[in-house]
């Protein structure tokens, strides 16, 4: 049975799982569904379109489920999505997706600290931690245990790889692959994410070809034809080596460039890769503005 506070208004058509508690002067909208023993602390607003699954803490103050801050929105139905076992944080605010793809998605076992903004459209995986002041443009998608550390702004239709460790009051406007680290300004690659790979495990032979991989990529100053070309040829065949390759491969507006290149732009990586005619597929980039 539900513990809801009778200082609080929830809608009569909200479904409200087993064992959960919401606490006063909580507003929650027609059609809100939260799951089995999620706590929602005093202050808290849930707008209608917005599904919690079990076992998530929702602190004073955080808004749920409003509608996009886009002018393109013309109150179409859409939603906000939440897994299980996932904490937010005070005041953070979360919009429902637009037409574009109907939908916000934060996955389970993630942690938003204070102040964070999760914009329309945004896709987030799980194990993935944002921290204070952390604010993200629509359509930006974030990969399973990355993390952005505080006060990170980060633009719209970027990507950010799994693994990945984004250093605190960075400026976001490329892709960031999986695996890495990435820090100063402009955002450069600043090795791989050692210490978290080996948190969750990774063997150190993964680590090394992971290592292997992106000194072709960011250290040894060719283009990205060549340095894919050695990759896919030289590296032995594992989950993360098609992980990265992927992610380059659907960044046709670039990945962030390597400290040396931003130092000294004569040895910048961009470059192309052929397609399967032997013709340009597009330009795959190291932190162009093309």
């Amino acid at each position: 049975m539900a513990n809801i506070s009778d200082k609080s208004e929830v809608h009569p058509n909200a479904i409200i799982g087993k064992n959960v508690t919401i606490g006063p002067f909580c507003y929650i909208e027609e059609g809100v569904e939260i799951g089995e023993g999620t706590v929602i602390e005093p202050h808290v607003i849930i707008y209608e379109g917005t599904t919690i699954g079990k076992h998530c803490r929702i602190f004073p103050g955080a808004v749920i489920g409003a509608i996009p801050q886009d002018l393109k929105y013309k109150g179409e139905k859409t939603t906000v999505e939440i897994g299980d076992y996932t904490a937010i944080r005070e005041y953070v605010t979360i919009n429902k997706g637009t037409a574009y793809s109907g939908k916000t998605v934060v996955g389970s076992h993630c942690l938003l600290m204070a102040y964070v903004h999760i914009a329309h459209d945004c896709i987030l995986g799980n194990h993935v931690i944002l921290a204070n002041d952390v604010n993200l443009a629509g359509h930006v998608e974030i990969e399973d245990w990355a993390i952005l550390e505080g006060t990170v702004a980060v633009q719209q239709f970027i990507r950010i790889g799994r693994h990945s460790f984004i250093a605190g009051g960075s400026l976001v406007r490329k892709n960031v692959p999986p695996y890495v680290k990435a820090a100063r300004e402009p955002l450069s690659y600043a090795g791989i994410n050692s210490v978290g790979l080996n948190r969750r495990g990774f063997e150190d032979k993964k680590i090394r070809i992971i290592q292997d991989i992106y000194r072709e990529i960011f250290i040894r100053r060719q283009n990205m034809a060549t340095a894919l070309e050695i990759i896919e040829t030289e590296q032995p065949n594992c989950e993360e080596k098609e992980f990265i390759l992927s992610f380059i491969r659907n960044s046709p507006k670039g990945i962030m460039k390597s400290f040396n290149s931003l130092i000294n732009p004569s040895t910048s990586t961009n470059g192309t890769y052929p397609n399967g005619n032997g013709s340009t597929h597009g330009k795959v980039i190291v932190g162009s503005d093309a």
